[in-house]
């Protein structure tokens, strides 16, 4: 059974991912008439062996001052799975 919870206080969020070896990174990504924009995105700690393999993601580390005010620019919340390590980034809702 899933326990997800939509998180919109920044110090939920932090605590949330900082409990699970995250930090915060963003992304530049460019859409298919060639504008940028920002994509938010958490980076975890592998629990599994390193690999020795160099991957360029296109993630940039940020501050968390930084990731929380383009969460909140954008409107977006981050639901979790309060029972697994599962997170999604999506959109807020107003009740």
């Amino acid at each position: 059974m899933t326990q997800m919870h939509t998180l919109t206080r920044h110090r939920d969020i932090q605590n949330w991912v900082s409990d699970r070896h995250g930090i915060p990174a963003i992304a530049r990504v460019r859409n298919r008439f060639g504008e940028e924009r920002s994509q938010l995105r958490l980076s975890f700690q592998k629990r599994e062996k390193p690999s020795h393999e160099s991957q360029d993601d296109g993630m940039s580390p940020c501050s968390w001052t930084a990731w929380l005010a383009e969460l909140d620019r954008q409107q977006l919340a981050l639901m979790v799975d309060m029972t697994a390590d599962d997170f999604e980034i999506v959109e807020r809702t107003t009740n």
